[in-house]
């Protein structure tokens, strides 16, 4: 051990294999400890003596180098920790289909920035330059900034790390979607449906679910999961015990009626706990995806969402002149302002009686 004039404490040491470290000794809780601050060559003894400077600092303010390295070392890394949030807090928390979006956005986007990293060792600009290349996407990229924020407060609850690292960095604006089909679309959309069915081109679950929506204004999750136990032919309702609001119950109206009559015919040797069979016996049918692109890209609405049926059935409210608490309570909404994206809608009937 080769031990510096200039810095008490700070020295050389030499392996046998030749290899030379710079370290640094010192005394804590009565023993004596070494701390290895790097090897000679990509670490000059300018860089290595200013390191030990800062270390013997921190020794003298009663801190312990060496356990807060090992400690470090314990943490998990960013994809481990993600198995924890996924386990301890998403899943008993959060509803599948928010599970399901968390796993999405861990794969794709924060396991392969910063996976490998600590949780500890993330930092701010990490995170932030996550979210820039993102920016293309400005949706995804707040969701994606979200969760890592949820991620990092429960690193410290945990007592993994002392700061939450996604604290200062501001989000990108959202412009909100808004499309409805105007009538001559909707005709064109029955048109198709109408063909496929006859045709049997497309499936009759992804023609029964597509008319659900459309006639319920319900989300598709909430359609693709209906049970028969959640259709109350007397009350002329759904009554889902659970939705992106919790506990909802969605009206019937004739044509919504009709769609269920004809499932059921279809039904009535099968033994099946889904409105929406899927191709597997008592599966529910989750394919929607393409049959939607296919039937879509058919009526020349190539730019129409599957949650598009639901903003047009809440244009076709409020164009019957219904009020917007009305057309809140048809959709589940818990919140009036969620329900104010449709008031310059409800104005067109004011107009035209005027």
């Amino acid at each position: 051990m080769l031990w510096d004039s200039e810095l008490p404490r700070f020295g050389l040491r030499v392996r046998q294999s030749g290899r030379k470290i710079f370290c640094v000794q010192y005394r804590f809780d009565g023993r004596t400890r070494y701390f290895t601050i790097g090897q000679v060559g990509p670490v000059t003894p300018t860089q290595a003596r200013k390191q030990a400077l800062e270390l013997l600092s921190e020794v003298a303010k009663g801190k312990d180098p060496a356990e807060s390295r090992d400690r470090s070392r314990r943490q998990p890394t960013i994809a481990e920790f993600a198995d924890r949030y996924l386990t301890e807090h998403a899943r008993p928390r959060k509803k599948p289909s928010s599970v399901v979006t968390d796993q999405g956005h861990l794969r794709r986007h924060v396991i392969p920035a910063f996976g490998s990293k600590r949780v500890s060792a993330v930092s701010r600009s990490d995170v932030a330059g996550l979210h820039h290349k993102l920016r293309s996407t400005p949706v995804t990229a707040n969701r994606v900034l979200a969760l890592c924020s949820k991620m990092f407060s429960l690193a410290i609850l945990w007592e993994i790390r002392e700061d939450n690292p996604v604290v200062g960095i501001p989000r990108f604006p959202e412009t909100k979607r808004e499309r409805y089909l105007s009538e001559q679309e909707l005709v064109r959309l029955g048109a198709v449906l109408r063909d496929v069915e006859k045709e049997k081109s497309e499936t009759p679950a992804s023609i029964d679910a597509i008319r659900m929506i459309l006639f319920t204004g319900a989300r598709k999750g909430e359609i693709l999961s209906l049970r028969w136990e959640h259709v109350d032919d007397a009350g002329r309702c759904l009554r889902l015990p659970d939705s992106k609001t919790g506990a909802k119950k969605v009206q019937l109206n004739a044509p919504a009626l009709g769609v269920l009559d004809s499932i059921r015919n279809r039904q009535r040797h099968k033994n099946t706990t889904w409105v929406i069979q899927g191709a597997k016996p008592n599966q529910p049918f989750v394919a929607l995806t393409r049959p939607w692109h296919r039937i879509r890209i058919r009526a020349g609405l190539e730019d129409v969402r599957v949650h598009d049926l639901r903003h047009s059935y809440a244009s076709m409210a409020a164009g019957a002149g219904l009020s917007l608490p009305v057309i809140g309570a048809l959709l589940g909404h818990t919140q009036a302002a969620t329900t104010q994206r449709y008031a310059h809608l409800s104005d067109d009937p004011l107009r035209q009686a005027s």
